[in-house]
């Protein structure tokens, strides 16, 4: 009787040792500063956002899984397509491509300024497409990937609110109420499968990253975050919508997306950067 006592006793130390890193393992970061900065903004300026893991875990949202106009955020859908298609051997992306005067579109991107028959490898285009959010090169990929085939795509992924509905800068189809859609919570769920290399192959993985890394979008996330911490993030914008969804690679890395609407452009990209910021400063704390 004494020995288990005894045994009783130091088990039940052990437990008040070991209680204080349990707390901290289950430490959530506080939202606090966010949840005060949004309460502060104009009612008339809606945010949609998620702010995540890299593993899934949820920290903080508002409205994620409300359907907003993509703008070059679909862009995302579209390059997980095409890699798909690379590893199967549909496409090579060292195959050239020759660039013809229907091909060009307007808006973002700078193939639409190149001279008809201009060659580039396929990549090539695809790294327009996400660096420069080139709308000829994404049309380009439209046209060869196919919208079904991108839209069943993410229907397999489980990611059915990622909607390719119109080519870029299709002005006729927006004003018929046709548009691209993305949320929040399925664009931050397709930027972690591009991380954890779940989908195309590993390799095609790290190429869609590099991508990602290289946007040159940078008024938006990277706004006020410090230029020495890695983004990998895809940027988009329209008239009603800006938005930018990715990776931030600070101490303790995390996934956000964040779409501002109600507000003018110069505004809602000022909203983005200082929500970058605010959650920046949560993850870069160290332990």
């Amino acid at each position: 009787m004494p020995e288990t006592l005894f045994l009783m006793r130091q088990l039940i130390f052990l437990c008040l040792l070991l209680l204080p890193f349990v707390s901290v393992a289950q430490k959530h970061p506080s939202f606090s500063s966010l949840e005060t900065y949004l309460s502060k903004l104009s009612p008339t300026i809606i945010v949609n956002l998620q702010v995540e893991s890299l593993t899934g875990e949820i920290y903080f949202s508002q409205g994620p899984a409300v359907l907003v106009p993509s703008a070059s955020i679909i862009k995302i859908p579209i390059l997980v397509e095409l890699m798909e298609q690379v590893k199967v051997g549909e496409i090579n992306l060292d195959q050239t491509y020759t660039l013809v005067a229907t091909d060009k579109t307007g808006g973002s991107g700078v193939m639409a300024s190149y001279p008809d028959g201009q060659q580039m490898s396929l990549k090539e285009v695809a790294r327009l497409m996400m660096i420069a959010s080139d709308n000829t090169a994404t049309n380009i990929f439209i046209r060869k990937l196919g919208q079904k085939k991108i839209n069943d795509r993410m229907k397999h992924l489980g990611l059915a609110s990622l909607q390719l509905n119109r080519v870029m800068m299709d002005t006729a189809a927006v004003a018929r109420g046709v548009d691209n859609y993305v949320t929040a919570r399925d664009i931050n769920a397709l930027l972690r499968l591009i991380y954890s290399h779940k989908v195309a192959t590993p390799a095609l993985c790290e190429q869609m990253m590099e991508f990602l890394f290289e946007n040159r979008d940078t008024v938006t996330l990277p706004r006020l975050i410090p230029k020495n911490i890695k983004i990998a993030h895809k940027t988009g914008g329209l008239p009603y919508v800006r938005g930018d969804a990715g990776i931030v690679f600070a101490a303790t890395p995390f996934v956000i997306s964040v779409f501002v609407r109600g507000t003018p452009e110069k505004e809602a990209e000022k909203i983005i950067g200082e929500i970058g910021e605010i959650c920046f400063k949560i993850f870069n704390q160290k332990n």
